[in-house]
């Protein structure tokens, strides 16, 4: 980590800030001699555009992603897998009345690859009912009031 020049207490705001997600709780905790929520909104905004701050943050942040966690690319990657039939699982399978057995390798079911599609396809948007179109148009008027009108 690249040594920041923190105060204590920036350090703290900066720590809680990363445990709750809120600048004005963050600030109240790492100052508690402020009692005034405003106080400590404003200035928790002010450290937050702070550079030291800002990038102590950041460094901390992703020093705290998990490999445990999936990542966008990784959640698609599942969700096509699945869509395509290619993931496996174990599936409990009735063999009997009242007599279950433990498939291994069993294939998606149609409605965990419907679900799959469905999923991929919110992500592109492909369901979307409300389309936002933005163009510019400029308007051509055409002279139709010419003299060599045949109306008369």
């Amino acid at each position: 980590m690249i040594e920041r020049k923190l105060t204590v207490k920036q350090q703290a705001f900066a720590d809680f800030y990363i445990e709750l997600g809120n600048a004005t709780e963050a600030y109240l905790k790492a100052y508690p001699n402020v009692k005034k929520e405003a106080t400590a909104r404003a200035n928790g905004s002010r450290l937050l555009t702070n550079a030291n701050v800002k990038a102590y943050i950041d460094e901390r942040m992703e020093e705290l992603k998990s490999e445990r966690v999936a990542d966008q690319q990784e959640v698609l990657e599942t969700l096509t897998a699945i869509l395509r039939g290619d993931a496996t699982a174990a599936t409990l399978r009735s063999i009997d009345v009242g007599v279950q057995k433990i498939e291994e390798n069993m294939p998606p079911t149609m409605t965990e690859r419907i679900r799959a599609a469905e999923l991929i396809g919110k992500r592109h948007g492909l369901w979307i009912d409300k389309q936002e179109i933005n163009a510019t148009v400029t308007p051509v008027f055409v002279d139709d009031i010419s003299g060599d009108s045949n109306d008369s």
